[in-house]
């Protein structure tokens, strides 16, 4: 095999693939990168099993072939060439010249013919939305997937299409996130479990462009994700998702209005009397004059004021501060209603056409705060 491309092609469709190479693995052909120039195109792969990623890149094939070159070495021979022409070469014993200006590195690789390929999918039910509003769910509901394998199924997010909407979900036991987007067609219903490890790496690697858009396939194993020139072929989360509807009350005893920036900001400057690891709730106190937020540390305490639109009872509530600052940063709102019921009771941050709704479980203040 023996090819040429521009340093800026290579490394672009070097990292992409990269995002798929296993960290460990009892398999070294895992942890190599599948240069395939053996079909009129030039193909990167990379495969960990569970998930896989496969990008074209420009080029030309002097000598068509397949190679799978140690992924990591690769990456870093090819981030620290010249800006320049790269070409590749690899004989019948796998060693493999890489050269570029004055740069030579021989190394060797493995049998193209070892390596695990892709999945063959069948491609029937899809959806096409923009690179965009993908990333823009990740980003907004991510944060609330459980990184604990003992439940696998909080370890991924729900994906429900319905209709013309598509809704994403995830908890990790303490809270839960839902973003809502309408589509611009009407699909068949469906529901999967996509690993939060998938989303994550699709969402770093979508260029995320408005005007762009991107296939979603489902089937009953598998999700692949095409855009561009890339595609993400990962296995689903089997298993039924929890449901959530019997927990999303529209029931309310205190609602209040606040500006979101402003809360956020308090509870972010709560938390610089806590150390990793503190479990110090934020105290929220709701009356008539205002909202009162304060915190008690091994550090000190801290307390402030803040303006709200309040309706209902008053109210004395605590919270972890990190999971109410999770929620805060991806609300582009301006404004925040927030809606509880009791001490013991979730809150609810949503909107009134309930695009977002994020839900947090509080926390109990008999054993930090007496009154």
């Amino acid at each position: 095999m023996k090819i040429v491309c521009t340093k800026s092609n290579l490394l672009s469709g070097v990292q992409i693939v990269s995002r798929a190479v296993p960290n460990k693995t009892t398999m070294s052909i895992l942890e190599c990168i599948l240069i395939d120039a053996s079909s009129g195109i030039i193909t990167l792969t990379a495969n960990d099993m569970d998930m896989g990623i496969e990008t074209i890149i420009e080029g030309d094939i002097v000598e068509s072939g397949i190679i799978a070159l140690d992924a990591k070495i690769f990456l870093e021979i090819v981030r620290k060439l010249p800006d320049s022409h790269i070409t590749i070469e690899s004989d019948a014993s796998f060693k493999t010249l890489i050269t570029c200006e004055k740069a030579k590195f021989t190394i060797i690789g493995k049998s193209g013919e070892d390596f695990s390929y892709l999945p063959a999918v069948e491609k029937e039910e899809s959806i096409v939305i923009s690179q965009f509003a993908l990333k823009e769910m990740v980003r907004q509901t991510c944060f609330s997937i459980s990184d604990n394998d003992n439940n696998k199924l909080m370890t991924g997010e729900l994906f429900e299409i319905n209709g013309d909407e598509l809704k994403v979900v995830s908890s990790d036991g303490h809270r839960i996130s839902i973003r809502k987007m309408q589509l611009r067609e009407v699909y068949e219903k469906n529901k999967v479990i996509v690993p939060g490890k998938t989303l994550n790496e699709v969402s770093k690697i979508l260029p995320g462009g408005a005007d762009s858009d991107l296939t979603i396939y489902f089937t009953a194993k598998h999700i692949v994700f095409e855009f561009d020139n890339t595609v993400v072929v990962s296995r689903l989360i089997e298993g039924e998702y929890f449901s959530i509807d019997r927990m999303l009350s529209g029931d309310y005893e205190t609602k209040i209005k606040v500006n979101k920036r402003e809360l956020l900001e308090c509870i972010d400057r709560a938390t610089l009397l806590t150390r990793e690891g503190d479990r110090k709730p934020i105290v929220i106190n709701i009356t008539d004059e205002g909202m009162e937020l304060k915190i008690d540390s091994a550090l000190g305490s801290m307390k402030e004021d803040i303006d709200i639109e309040k309706q209902g009872r008053d109210l004395m509530i605590g919270f972890n501060p990190k999971f109410l600052i999770d929620a805060l940063r991806v609300i582009d709102d301006e404004v925040v209603d927030l809606y509880m019921v009791n001490p013991k009771a979730p809150c609810f941050i949503k909107n009134e056409e309930e695009s977002y709704i994020y839900l947090i479980l509080p926390v109990s203040l008999v054993a930090n705060y007496s009154r």
